[in-house]
């Protein structure tokens, strides 16, 4: 032991000797940034200079020579940007692929909460995740999961209290407890959420938050409680309650949710110090067509933001934070993660090095080897579900049933009364949630109506946060047949019209593609088209807005295995 201590030490001097001899100039960096002007997160201002990095640290700014020499006259060098907050699952890849959209945006550090894989396969998921992002050349920190499930209403594939969770701050790339959604459990005083805060403080961790609205005294409880932090604030006056009562504002701008324009008077001097730039929710058309954070910075920029306070936000603030202490800027001892762009103006991405590796240039990717994940996680992850097949009879039900009406498209609803059949005239159309972890045979019957499907079904396993099969359909048969094809597939979006017309294959738990995320663009893009050509109303995104129609913590409407349910009353109807 003393010996195996004892060598470590050793190889960990040496290296120490290295960096300071390179430091000084004694010895050649192994990278030089020659005539480099860099963003001075510190004093805010660009400074010019070499940069030198020896064993992935930066070891100074000056007039260095290094084995490896880059000239960065007329470019601007800036920090990897780093993502507050983010579910990989939602961009429909592996973790492998999700790295190769974003390394090419600067993106070398982010903060995933795995949330949505824990609700399908427990411990399991949280297993499988940290194994499929170990030494990815984008740094991937995991949130554990605070609400699985996300309600005691959900048929989830797993329940985790706070002593499932415990052994997992040891890990060194677990930061803390992921985004609390429980808030009236908290400031109820509920034993179960408050046991996760407890657990996480005890381990000296960062503790997020998501609390839509909340305000006063109930706001004071909440943060009072322990929680640091909050990406939900899609309104100035929330943010700024939050703010002045301490907490960190993670300014989200994703697919699902976006916020930068109401929230940039934020990114000022007075409060951008408490402020870091997030995406929650990213899919793969947007990590395509758009970008990831750098996507945010430019974005900024054109809405007024000081060009250096945008950098600052994106990956600084969310280091220091999350006591990254070794990066979010370009400074002695700092990690050379570094995006080299050509102006603030245009904004365009040259390079990208990852602990002074070239990882990226001129949008090419350098290959890199995918993680091992052990079998019995990889096997688990392509088996989770466990469903008998279904026929038509199990969705007929001819009593009244509440009518969940969607509203212009958005995921809030309305009551919109009572229905006993399907009428595709009037776009009354069945919906059901079917238990699809243990094979309850659960299997919750409504009907909703603005969703505008006028042939055959429309159906998905990505069903927040249980991830459940829910299917909307015009008729039962096709139901069935749809929801039989995401169980044959193990997981996946089916536009059924008496037969497949359309699929989305997510063989990873259900919500997740083995394959290329361009090829699941493609076949997403498709299945989008080929259900708007069923009728789905355009202004709709057919399968997004599906998917946050189980999810039981959203007004007023929402469908569980159990029914359709009152989210307001707390009550079925």
């Amino acid at each position: 032991m003393s010996e195996s201590y004892a060598g470590k030490i050793n190889r960990k001097l040496m290296k120490k000797h290295r960096i300071i001899n390179a430091a000084a100039g004694r010895e050649k960096a192994d990278l030089v940034l020659k005539n480099a002007t860099y963003v001075n997160v510190f004093s805010n201002q660009l400074c010019t200079a070499d940069i030198a990095v020896a064993e992935g640290l930066i070891v100074g700014m000056g007039s260095y020579s290094g084995h490896v020499e880059q000239d960065c006259t007329g470019k601007i060098v800036l920090p990897g940007f780093l993502d507050a907050h983010i579910h990989l699952e939602s961009s429909l890849v592996s973790p492998t692929e999700f790295v190769k959209a974003v390394l090419p945006h600067g993106t070398t550090t982010v903060i995933t909460d795995p949330h949505e894989i824990a609700n399908v396969m427990g411990t399991d998921g949280i297993d499988y995740m940290l194994q499929a992002t170990e030494d990815l050349p984008v740094d991937v920190r995991f949130m554990l999961p605070s609400c699985v499930p996300a309600t005691p209403l959900d048929e989830s594939g797993a329940v985790l209290d706070y002593r499932c969770l415990d052994s997992f701050y040891d890990h060194p790339r677990v930061q803390g407890l992921a985004e609390m959604m429980n808030f009236v459990g908290i400031i109820a005083g509920d034993d179960q959420p408050l046991e996760k805060i407890v657990a996480a403080q005890a381990h000296h961790k960062k503790i997020d938050g998501h609390a839509p609205d909340l305000v006063g005294n109930d706001l004071n409880a909440y943060i009072a409680a322990g929680v640091y932090s909050d990406h939900e604030c899609h309104d100035l006056a929330d943010a700024i309650a939050k703010l002045e009562r301490g907490q960190f504002i993670m300014i989200r701008e994703g697919t699902a949710a976006r916020n930068l324009e109401a929230l940039v008077p934020l990114l000022c001097d007075k409060y951008s110090e408490r402020c870091m730039f997030c995406t929650d929710d990213k899919h793969p058309s947007d990590l395509l067509e758009k970008g990831h954070i750098d996507y945010i910075v430019k974005k900024a920029i054109s809405l007024g933001v000081n060009p250096i306070t945008a950098v600052k936000v994106a990956c600084h603030n969310a280091a220091r934070y999350f006591l990254l202490n070794n990066r979010g800027a370009i400074a002695p001892g700092y990690l050379g993660d570094f995006v080299i762009i050509d102006n603030f103006e245009d904004f365009n991405i040259r390079q990208v090095y990852k602990k002074g590796q070239l990882m990226v240039e001129d949008g090419r990717i350098a290959e890199f080897p995918s993680p091992h994940i052990e079998a019995y996680l990889s096997d688990r992850a392509h088996n989770t579900f466990h469903l008998d097949t279904l026929t038509e009879k199990d969705f007929m039900d001819h009593r009244p049933r509440g009518i969940i009406g969607m509203v212009n498209g958005e995921i809030t609803t309305v009551d919109a009364g009572y229905s006993d059949r399907i009428d595709v005239e009037y776009d009354v159309l069945k919906i059901a949630v079917v238990e699809r972890h243990k094979n309850t045979r659960h299997i919750g019957i409504g009907y909703i109506q603005g969703y505008g499907l006028k042939r055959g079904a429309v159906a998905t396993s990505i069903s927040h946060d249980s991830h459940n099969i829910i299917v909307v359909g015009t008729n039962e048969a096709d139901m069935a047949a749809a929801v039989n094809r995401i169980t044959a597939m193990n997981g996946g979006i089916v536009v059924w019209d008496g037969g497949a017309v359309a699929e989305v294959p997510l063989a990873i738990a259900g919500i997740m593609s083995d394959e290329p995320l361009e090829v699941v663009n493609e076949k997403l893009e498709t299945a989008k088209e080929t259900a708007h050509a069923l009728g789905v109303g355009r202004g709709i995104d057919p399968f997004m807005t599906l998917s946050f129609m189980a999810l039981p913590v959203i007004p007023s409407l929402r469908i569980t295995t159990r029914g359709v349910f009152d989210v307001t009353t707390q009550s079925y109807v």
